[in-house]
């Protein structure tokens, strides 16, 4: 922006003596916190290389006991070998061009900033494609794992601190015992919700957030504490698609086991543009997810006023 000047002064009338100065760094959009890697089952993540691979997951056969009185015939049971299909089946892309012109004389490497944010653009995108195949994964087989609905009416919970509002410390629980009773194991148990949920959270008692700054802190994934309440690591993501109702929203509760992932960044690269003088940058993710246990995830639809 020109210096303003005196009506009449003509000295340097144009401003040119003042030059305008660019930055050199670059203002960045903030990142959401990747937490899929961190409640999700990856042990089949070896087993792929490309779009359309099929990972075959034996389930353990269910043996059935019955009651035995001497001397009795006891059946003899055929075991089932079913399994699950892993497939990766998702994928998405991103492209960008920076002109040969461009790349000489700007003062930004603008293709590798540009590279930078496409790169967490996909990860961000694979979050909210697990994150909403989870939500899917208890609805129709395990309704009981299922509470309240994403509407104004029949809600599980209503989360806070009033005469007839429930602690979110409770809701975890009532999320761990479901899981309980499932027989899901204690160990890896996780608990996903929203800001507005954790907000609530270190209303209910600071000191539960009170490990969540140093060196220590694991924040960078999205875990809200170091350590766990009710044997539940806690996540908080911003990929929970909007509920439906203002102020209704969703958390998760489930266990490792629930769901496998297997993901890669199958290409990045540079190639000449066609009919430009410029480069065009692409990258491609494929991956692949599957809820396996639909009874170790536990969805709640809650109002927080």
């Amino acid at each position: 922006m020109a210096f303003q000047s005196v009506s009449g002064n003509n000295n340097l009338p144009n401003g040119n003596f003042s030059p305008i100065i660019y930055s050199q760094k670059v203002q960045k959009f903030f990142r959401t916190a990747s937490v899929v890697e961190a409640i999700t089952n990856t042990d089949y993540a070896g087993e792929i290389e490309n779009f359309g691979d099929t990972v075959n997951i034996i389930k353990e056969p269910t043996i059935t006991v019955s009651a035995y009185s001497r001397g009795a015939v006891v059946d003899t049971q055929d075991i089932v070998d079913d399994q699950i299909q892993l497939v990766v089946d998702q994928a998405n892309a991103f492209s960008f061009k920076v002109d040969d012109i461009e790349e000489r004389h700007s003062h930004v490497n603008f293709e590798s900033v540009a590279t930078s944010s496409g790169a967490y653009a996909l990860k961000n995108a694979y979050d909210q494609n697990v994150i909403a195949a989870m939500v899917a994964g208890p609805s129709s087989s395990s309704p009981d794992h299922v509470l309240g609905a994403d509407s104004g009416s029949g809600q599980d919970q209503d989360v806070g601190f009033g005469s007839s509002e429930v602690d979110p410390v409770d809701t975890i629980s009532k999320h761990n015992r479901l899981l309980n009773a499932a027989d899901v194991p204690e160990e890896n148990r996780w608990f996903l919700a929203g800001p507005e949920f954790v907000e609530q959270l270190g209303q209910a008692n600071s000191k539960l957030m009170s490990d969540t700054t140093g060196a220590a802190a694991p924040l960078r994934n999205g875990k809200v504490l170091n350590g766990k309440i009710m044997n539940m690591d806690v996540y908080m993501t911003n990929n929970f698609a909007a509920s439906s109702t203002s102020n209704f929203f969703k958390v998760l509760g489930g266990h490792m086991s629930s769901t496998a992932t297997a993901n890669h960044i199958a290409k990045i690269e540079v190639i000449r543009h066609p009919e430009s003088f410029s480069d065009v940058v692409r990258g491609l993710h494929v991956f692949g997810r599957k809820v396996l246990r639909d009874n170790a995830l536990v969805l709640s639809h809650i109002l927080i006023d």
